[in-house]
């Protein structure tokens, strides 16, 4: 008997011990409970938290659309610092121009455009940027050159058709950075894209300034064949001309 009653008394205890974890649980799923609630109460008419199942669909539809507005007023601030970053651009206020480009670049970094357009403004802001010592507020000459070649490269990361960086590019390394030899992969993938007289030229002054005088010629032989322009005819007669007198003497 004495056996017995021990084992009914840990029977009791075992009981006691799982009531104890039970309520314990329940008091810390609630306590959860009561913490999402709460999150929720704030969207909730009267910030009341929701008592139904019924009450929390309407509290999440209602935040969902408030992230949805968000979202769309995000797209479109982004939308109004592109269109002002162009117009900045149409007035020939590229440094302003570059200040609105980075505010649309946090929106869309995604937009091939929006980088293209920091090559142009950063490389036009350049040619005019004296490097004043002592001023380490303002970005130096070399620095926007910089900011110029890494737009474009971006630009033709997002978007390898997009021909306006190839060219940009192209154009930056031949005469501005006084990088030929890097400009002419660039100029003939922007040709093989968009065979163009302007990149044409490029190209073909890419290939002088590094002594390549046979391609330069060449070059100059398709613009001739390809363009009706006489202007532009007689000018890469003209330039064809001084390559074979280089090469003949």
């Amino acid at each position: 008997m004495k056996v017995k009653k021990e084992v009914v008394v840990g029977l009791i205890v075992i009981v006691l011990i799982a009531s104890l974890v039970m309520v314990f649980l329940g008091y810390n799923r609630n306590k959860q409970w009561d913490t999402l609630a709460g999150q929720i109460a704030a969207l909730s008419p009267g910030n009341g938290p929701p008592e139904t199942i019924q009450g929390l669909r309407t509290a999440i539809n209602a935040y969902e659309a408030k992230i949805e507005q968000q979202v769309k007023d995000a797209a479109q601030t982004g939308i109004y610092w592109k269109i002002l970053a162009y117009r900045l651009q149409d007035k020939g206020l590229h440094g302003e121009a570059l200040e609105a480009l980075e505010r649309a670049i946090a929106y869309n970094p995604m937009d091939a455009a929006l980088h293209y357009m920091v090559g142009v403004s950063a490389g036009v802001v350049a040619k005019s940027s004296l490097n004043f010592e002592g001023n380490p507020g303002n970005l130096t000459r070399d620095n926007y050159y910089t900011l110029a070649e890494n737009g474009y490269l971006r630009a033709i990361s997002l978007d390898e058709r997009y021909v306006r960086p190839l060219y940009g590019l192209g154009v930056l390394y031949a005469f501005e950075l006084d990088r030929p030899r890097e400009a002419i992969p660039y100029l003939m993938r922007s040709l093989e894209i968009s065979p163009d007289v302007d990149t044409m030229f490029v190209l073909a002054r890419s290939y002088y300034m590094i002594e390549a005088y046979r391609e330069a010629v060449a070059v100059y032989e398709r613009i001739i064949d390809f363009t009706k322009d006489l202007e532009k005819v007689n000018e890469a007669q003209m330039n064809r001309q001084r390559i074979l007198d280089i090469i003949y003497g």
